[in-house]
């Protein structure tokens, strides 16, 4: 595992994980945690050496997070920064890049896959494409998730102030239809995000015309990252089929 750092803040930092043999593709690995800066990338890890003992190299991405410095905008600008970085990577062929990412980190998985539809230099011309993402138990509709106040504030706190503007630039539900498929694992007891969340989603996108799919499995809201799970095998199915 290599640590990889993106910027000057602590928190601007990726662990590249490679395979023993050329990889497949990479995959981004974006944690959740309600974007709370009390969790880390170490949520990512197993799964990072999972991944490359699949074959794949692993992005796994911290990023400022509310509290020591993240939320709108600097949460945004890490997430486009970080995975721009993968350009700079001696050795690693980014023809195929998928984001994964679990819970906050869904959210923030999907919404990289479609940056390049917003404006802004620091969005709207990635350096690095990304060729499809798997939310899994994302946040996928952040006014909704405002609404019901998921995380108890999560969202606002993430925000910051009223509901605005600011939520056609990065909530996932307003940027439909996406130019890449997007793939959604949901457990069917999940109490933290509900599954709701990625149906609604998956159902808009696919009225819209873009390729989403929804694969509901069993289980609560961390069983998706445990690394021994059913959940976590079939995410790998996932993973390869986009890849």
């Amino acid at each position: 595992m290599e640590t990889i750092r993106y910027g000057p803040d602590p928190s601007q930092l990726a662990e590249l994980t490679r395979p023993a043999g050329r990889p497949k593709g990479v995959v981004v690995v974006i944690h959740g945690g309600f974007w709370r800066s009390r969790y880390d990338l170490s949520l990512g890890r197993p799964l990072a050496a999972s991944l490359a003992a699949e074959g794949w190299a692993a992005w796994n991405v911290e990023y400022r997070r509310v509290g020591n410095g993240g939320g709108w905008p600097g949460t945004f600008d890490d997430i486009a920064a970080a995975i721009d970085a993968l350009a700079d990577v001696d050795d690693l062929d980014t023809g195929s890049v998928l984001t994964l990412g679990h819970s906050a980190g869904g959210h923030l998985a999907v919404w990289a896959a479609g940056r390049a539809r917003l404006a802004g230099p620091a969005w709207g011309r990635p350096r690095v494409a990304v060729t499809g993402a798997l939310s899994q138990a994302g946040v996928l509709d952040l006014a909704a998730a405002r609404d019901a106040n998921l995380g108890t504030g999560a969202v606002q706190d993430f925000m910051g102030g009223s509901r605005d503007d600011r939520y056609r630039l990065a909530d996932p539900a307003a940027m439909i239809p996406l130019d890449v498929p997007v793939r959604c694992i949901h457990g069917t007891e999940d109490d933290v995000v509900p599954l709701s969340q990625s149906t609604g989603y998956v159902e808009r996108a696919v009225r819209a015309g873009a390729d989403a799919e929804l694969t509901a499995v069993a289980g609560d809201h961390f069983v998706l990252i445990d690394p021994a799970s059913a959940a976590w095998a079939r995410t790998l199915q996932i993973l390869t089929a986009l890849g």
